[in-house]
């Protein structure tokens, strides 16, 4: 078994399972196939804990397939900080909306606005920046595949989001209190 665990001492992460143990060769092979990527925990002998693959020596191989994704700091957050006002937004789109449907009667309107019949004006909106925020990512190299296809359920993605790129939950925590806010008008 010793022989084995210095033969293979490699171990990786993949959907929230422990793969392994590899050679380095192996390893490399899945790098070079994007089975493994900027952002994999791996671990193997020695390892005080797991470790972005990018801070090991196998971090040589993964520049092969290009450059690393940007990091948190570099990726530009317009688009998210909309999403994190879009409860709001979409509040004042379906007053609009209101508006064009009941051409200025304004009893009409404020009906329709205290029955929330606009309603899904806001949950389009929420979708489609988030939908439109998480293309942004990918081409920023950010792999999106651990958000688990969440995108439509808003503080759930900006929650993954904001850990993914090592940033603080501040958009995460706007857009709560924005959907706090929309409830109680």
């Amino acid at each position: 078994m010793e022989a084995s665990n210095q033969q293979k001492p490699w171990f990786y992460e993949a959907a929230g399972e422990r793969k392994g143990g590899l050679s380095e060769q192996e390893m490399i092979a899945l790098i070079e196939g994007g089975s493994i990527h900027h952002g994999t925990a791996v671990w193997k002998q020695g390892f005080k804990d797991w470790t972005n693959i990018a801070e090991t020596e196998l971090a040589e191989h993964l520049h092969k397939n290009g450059p690393p994704p940007l990091s948190g700091k570099h990726i530009n957050n317009t688009v998210v900080w909309i999403l994190a006002f879009a409860p709001i937004i979409g509040l004042l789109l379906e007053a609009i909306v209101a508006g064009f449907v009941y051409e200025g009667n304004e009893y009409r309107i404020e009906k329709a606005l205290s029955n929330a019949q606009f309603w899904y004006v806001t949950l389009a909106l929420n979708i489609a920046l988030s939908l439109w925020d998480e293309k942004r990512l990918k081409k920023a190299g950010t792999d999106t595949s651990g958000f688990k296809g969440m995108v439509w359920l808003i503080p759930v993605y900006l929650y993954q989001r904001a850990k993914a790129l090592n940033q603080n939950l501040a958009y995460f925590i706007v857009w709560i209190v924005c959907f706090a806010l929309m409830l109680t008008v």
